[in-house]
């Protein structure tokens, strides 16, 4: 098993990939989220506490939930 590197180690390419990786998890997240509390109960596949505590499953819980997780709304 290789040795732990710290933040110095890296080259500045892979730190930027860190911070554009965490910046990209974070925003999906957010989107998620907003979405979540936003949309009524009946737009939502199974309970919202559940997708909730999906989202620290990163990025899969975020991305299941706007794949799968929300009903469309009919068409008006």
């Amino acid at each position: 098993m290789g040795q732990k590197k710290s933040w110095s180690d890296l080259s500045s390419g892979q730190q930027t990939a860190v911070i554009v990786g965490g910046a990209v998890e974070l925003v999906l997240t957010t989107v998620a989220l907003v979405d979540l509390v936003r949309r009524p109960r009946e737009q939502v596949r199974g309970p919202k506490p559940l997708w909730c505590a999906s989202f620290v499953v990163q990025p899969v819980g975020p991305i299941a939930y706007l794949l799968v997780g929300r009903r469309r709304s009919p068409a008006a």
